[in-house]
């Protein structure tokens, strides 16, 4: 059992932590995830893969251990040279290179990692609007989707337990949920496998590395130093402008006919936009053909604060620093 950290909260069990109800849709999950199935190719991995394990760092976060400076440890970062994800979901560590030039990260990694102990709470990175919870065994187990307008959304992977529901408004550094370690990695990895919140940021429908390369701009509001937020309850998050016929026409591409009546199927315009960012971003193979879903263009600015309260963290560092 883990005991969330300071917070008023149940504790947290291993089927929690890894995400592993209801079984037997999670089970699916998981043999889609190791063969592959007509329309998702299976995860590849080989000797090199074991170089994604960081067995000093993941006992330690297992057991509960936090660095005595409170800076949270980055175990993977954003690849700027992914594999194609079609052909599959890639833990191999053979075409890799992080914003640093470095090789903190794997084939087809395209999300921050924070190593952090089971029950941390995990905060909103912008004021925004939850517009899809999902506990996918086989693509990051629990998440939570925030949209924050103007074309930016987060969302928040490995979790054990959400706080908030879909349609919730959030300020700034509102609690969202309890990390733990769900989905198929964490399970298959454990205990070398460093629990984590998987960090994914994406702008106009597309992944982006909150980090700046030379010559980028940093999503992050401190420069390539994120730091906490005290949570602001406000709303500030300006709306997003979705467009029914360009949403519509991007469901219309989706090539598996169950997946595209259900995604036609939400009572929304923001939930079907939503939905069908997800699916494009994790089930790509699904998809004939990628239109795009915004009216206009946006562009990469500073308007995210590292998703942790100030109270657990007060910064980061590299693991391989």
């Amino acid at each position: 059992m883990f005991t969330p950290y300071d917070y008023d909260a149940a504790p947290i069990g291993l089927t929690e932590a890894f995400g592993l109800h209801p079984p037997a849709l999670r089970a699916r999950e998981a043999l889609r995830a190791l063969r592959g199935d007509r329309s998702v190719p299976r995860t590849r991995f080989d000797l090199t893969s074991l170089g994604v394990l960081l067995p000093r760092l993941s006992v330690a976060t297992w057991l509960g251990a936090r660095r005595p400076d409170r800076l949270v440890p980055i175990s993977n970062l954003v690849n700027r040279t992914p594999t194609p994800i079609a052909q599959g979901w890639s833990v191999k560590k053979r075409h890799v290179r992080d914003f640093r030039g470095g090789t903190l990260t794997y084939d087809s990694h395209n999300g921050t990692d924070f190593a952090v102990p089971v029950g941390t709470v995990v905060t909103a990175a912008a004021p925004g609007r939850v517009l899809r919870i999902s506990g996918e065994l086989d693509r990051g187990g629990l998440k939570v989707f925030v949209d924050h307008g103007e074309g930016l959304v987060t969302t928040y992977n490995h979790l054990a337990r959400t706080l908030v529901r879909v349609g919730d408004r959030v300020g700034r550094g509102a609690s969202l949920a309890l990390s733990g370690y769900s989905g198929i990695d964490g399970i298959v990895g454990f205990p070398w496998s460093v629990p984590h919140v998987h960090f994914n940021v994406w702008i106009d429908g597309e992944n982006h590395d909150p980090f700046a390369a030379s010559g980028e701009t940093s999503l992050w509001c401190d420069g390539d130093h994120p730091r906490p937020s005290p949570e602001e309850p406000e709303d500030l998050a300006a709306e997003t402008s979705w467009e029914a016929d360009l949403v519509d026409g991007a469901i219309a591409a989706c090539a598996d006919p169950e997946l595209r009546e259900s995604l036609a199927a939400e009572p929304t315009l923001a939930l079907r936009a939503m939905n069908v960012v997800f699916f494009r971003n994790y089930y790509p193979a699904r998809f004939s053909a990628f239109p795009r879903i915004y009216p206009s263009t946006h562009t990469r600015a500073p308007r995210l604060t590292l998703p942790f309260r100030p109270r657990d963290f007060v910064g980061i560092v590299f693991a391989d620093a």
